[in-house]
């Protein structure tokens, strides 16, 4: 048979598709055993920095620069309680950190640290009116200012929102970053798992004492069941032997895997009180003795969102600005990209952080 026809007989043309399918496969196998052996190489977070506030597990961050800064305001990362805050500084070339350090802002981030079982008791309260205030306290001393920039990510974002209400005379400038704020609307599948009637969060904490840090991350894995467990292992498989791809992707899921619990009483009231009675759009939400109104926040503030984020949706994140009194207020929001995207892709590093930056630097010291 000559080659023609061997290229007109589908039988023949299957065969030898399969057989370079195969020898491809095998190819990329080659690369498994190198894969723990990088996991392992990955660093968590890439910009130098130095511990300088410490309080319980609280560690408070600042990040050095050969230069000194710019602007002798500092700005303060809030993250949330939920996985680690490295996400910030994942790599070169993908971090928020990174971005503010080298446009001249003096830069610190509060690292929560890892609760245990004898951390169940802490709520909103001690956060946001205990830890919180004594770092910015701390900062006071350090800098000789009385007011500090804060950039909040997710639940970092809600919580600073809340600080900043009940403290406006420690912040200069407000910057959330998708951050939850108005749980009303049912277009997010954890509002919908977290109402009343299909979830008793009661029962959970009575018996855990923390939210298991499994319970967080199988959730955030059924957000998106066909892209997380189907897709994202045939894109893997596919492309493990692109070094490129293979950097980004055990980079990405070393953070993903690297989940903590939640300390008890912050998540009971973070579900009851927000999730399923939304007080905090009412300026009814009670942190400690202090009634939160959102009102009471008169600085700038910067809004920061993604279009696709289906763990907190633009209709939780936008609201936030009709509901505060400033009156210098901007929203950004990211098309076509995600939660984590926001935080690492290659369009947020171009698109919103350079702008972020600018906003900040027309607005501080």
């Amino acid at each position: 048979m000559n080659n023609a026809a061997k290229c007109n007989n589908p039988w023949i043309s299957w065969q030898q598709s399969l057989v370079d399918e195969t020898s491809a496969a095998l190819g990329r196998m080659t690369h498994l055993p190198t894969l723990w052996r990088r996991v392992r190489r990955i660093r968590k977070g890439v910009t130098p920095c130095e511990t300088v506030y410490e309080e319980d597990r609280l560690q408070l961050r600042h990040y050095l620069s050969e230069r000194p800064p710019r602007y002798r305001t500092p700005i303060v990362f809030i993250y949330a309680l939920v996985n680690r805050p490295y996400i910030l500084d994942l790599k070169k070339g993908r971090s928020v950190i990174a971005n503010f350090v080298n446009h001249g802002f003096d830069t610190y981030l509060v690292d929560w640290g890892t609760p245990s079982y004898a951390d169940r008791h802490l709520t909103l309260d001690d956060y946001i009116n205990g830890y919180m205030v004594n770092v910015l306290n701390y900062l006071r001393e350090r800098t000789g200012l009385e007011k500090m920039n804060l950039l909040g990510y997710c639940m970092g974002g809600a919580m600073s929102a809340m600080f900043t209400a009940l403290h406006q005379d420690r912040v200069r400038n407000l910057i959330l970053m998708a951050a939850p704020i108005d749980f009303a609307a049912q277009d997010s599948l954890l509002n919908v798992w977290t109402r009343a009637e299909n979830f008793d969060v009661d029962k959970l904490i009575d018996a855990f004492g923390n939210c298991p840090p499994e319970l967080l991350q199988s959730s955030f894995l059924l957000l998106r069941p066909v892209g997380n467990l189907i897709e994202k292992p045939i894109n893997f498989f596919e492309n493990m032997h692109d070094e490129q791809f293979l950097e980004d992707f055990l980079t990405t899921e070393t953070w993903l895997q690297d989940n903590i619990a939640v300390p008890g009483e912050v998540f009971r009231q973070f579900v009851k009180d927000l999730y399923q009675k939304n007080l905090l759009t009412q300026n009814r939400l009670l942190v400690g003795k202090h009634i939160v109104n959102l009102k009471k926040i008169t600085c700038p503030v910067l809004n920061i969102m993604a279009s696709k984020d289906d763990l907190v949706p633009c209709s939780q994140g936008m609201p936030f600005t009709d509901l505060v009194r400033s009156k210098d207020r901007k929203t950004i929001l990211l098309a076509g990209s995600g939660h984590i995207g926001l935080a690492i892709g290659g369009r947020a590093q171009r698109e919103v952080w350079p702008q972020a930056c600018q906003w900040l630097a027309q607005r501080t010291r």
